[in-house]
């Protein structure tokens, strides 16, 4: 039934000389979802997006539409030429449609002129289209206020015809407001929280820690799964990989047990931060949570994020453990967060962590390490993926 997907925008509406910047943006990412399809074509039409396609992808066009950040509302539609009689039939054809589907008693034609060339009014119009549905289908009346079904027709260079409304994420294009990079751990924390930044428009690049061989190739495997199920929603998405085993072996040797994580940390701050400044990222971007484990205390994170420079994102930094777990859900990557791989900071992990390191005592631990040649040990360990 239908052959294109009407774009409607969220914020972008509001960006005003700076729109057409973001709506290129957008554009490029909606390419980017549909790339698998053949015969697709994502072009502008008088201030809306149009994804024109063949029907029998369309549903899965939809889906994967739906998840790009921008889009405040989908809507599945009938493109035909601009003539009275031609939209007349097609929007017959549509209610019928609609008629299998489901038991219809009202309905209401709205129509909009942005071609205003078009020879009738959009009252008119919307008069005439609703009398010749009410010939064609008896069992049905009009109801202006209250329709159980909406036809809407807009007219713009060519006609579309619409009646399903789709509630897409909103937010903003991805690329179009910085580059961050995100830590991403392979638990339930960090990929949502690389999903919150990036739907604010935020392009995002990954880094994982590993200590391979105490952490296993399945544990990479899941984090390659995570950074592709982000990438339905952020586009394509670079992976650095650290291994962190050095530094872990450093810190067991010459520094105190109970140190361990904020230690481990900071390195991976420094490391973070390195990457970041060399490939022209602003931000860093993880996924603590206040008070969640002995690393995310407010004086926990004071600790570790004295080691850099670079500001760094929380966008999960309010939530508990339950609403994170939902959006997880949500997005799609709690059933991969939950896989039973353990990661470098579980593998290490003290048992008796501290909650409430103080700063001093903690440089003149690391004292005792060479942290400039542990950073490029470990730096020279890098992949990219």
């Amino acid at each position: 039934m239908y052959n294109i997907v009407a774009v409607s925008f969220g914020e972008i509406f509001l960006k005003g000389k700076n729109r057409g910047s973001f709506e290129r943006k957008l554009i490029d990412q909606i390419k980017y979802s549909v790339k698998d399809f053949e015969d697709v074509y994502v072009y502008r039409d008088s201030g809306k997006i149009f994804v024109e396609a063949r029907n029998e992808d369309m549903d899965e066009i939809i889906e994967k539409v739906r998840k790009v950040f921008g889009i405040s509302v989908l809507s599945p539609s009938i493109k035909t030429v601009k003539d009275p009689d031609e939209i007349i039939e097609k929007a017959k054809e549509l209610f019928g449609y609609l008629l299998e589907k489901k038991d219809i008693k009202t309905f209401k034609v709205r129509t909009k002129r942005t071609d205003k060339s078009f020879p009738y009014k959009s009252m008119d119009f919307s008069a005439l289209v609703g009398g010749k549905i009410l010939e064609k289908f008896s069992s049905v009346k009009v109801d202006v206020h209250n329709p159980e079904v909406e036809i809407f027709i807009d007219i713009k260079k060519d006609c579309y015809i619409s009646s399903e409304r789709i509630k897409a994420l909103g937010g903003l294009p991805v690329g179009s407001n910085g580059r961050a990079l995100l830590l991403l751990s392979g638990g339930i924390d960090s990929p949502v929280a690389g999903y919150m930044i990036a739907k604010r428009g935020v392009e995002i690049k990954t880094l994982y820690f590993h200590t391979y061989p105490f952490t296993s190739e399945r544990a990479n495997e899941k984090v390659k799964r995570l950074k592709e199920i982000l990438e339905e929603y952020c586009g394509k998405i670079k992976l650095y990989s650290l291994n962190m085993l050095e530094i872990h072996k450093a810190i067991r040797q010459f520094c105190r047990e109970e140190e361990t994580t904020i230690l481990a940390r900071r390195f991976m701050m420094r490391l973070a931060e390195k990457i970041a400044l060399e490939n022209n990222m602003d931000m860093l971007i993880t996924g603590e949570s206040l008070g969640q484990v002995a690393s995310q205390t407010m004086k926990s994170m004071a600790v570790i994020e004295n080691a850099i420079e670079m500001p760094i994102l929380k966008p999960l930094v309010g939530l508990d453990k339950a609403e994170i777990i939902e959006i997880s859900r949500e997005i799609g990557t709690y059933e991969t967060s939950i896989l039973p791989y353990d990661d470098c900071c579980s593998v290490f992990a003290p048992k008796n962590p501290l909650i409430n390191p103080k700063l001093n005592s903690i440089q003149k631990s690391e004292n005792n390490l060479n942290i400039e040649e542990l950073i490029e040990t470990v730096y020279s360990t890098m992949e990219i993926l």
